[in-house]
């Protein structure tokens, strides 16, 4: 996995798992699964980059 990729992947999970929790403590729906999705965004970029890895061996 690329340092970079593997940077944007944390930082979209955890900016997602950030935004969830915000929109839940205000009671914004719409918040919450822009956050959800985001975090989904990230996890499907890290699974990318470790699938790269696992051809690479």
């Amino acid at each position: 996995m690329t340092a970079n990729e593997k940077a944007k992947a944390k930082t979209e999970q955890v900016t997602g798992a950030a935004k969830e929790a915000a929109g839940r403590a205000v009671g914004n729906e719409r918040l919450t699964a822009e956050g959800r999705a985001q975090q989904a965004k990230g996890d499907a970029r890290q699974a990318k980059e470790k699938t790269k890895d696992i051809g690479k061996h």
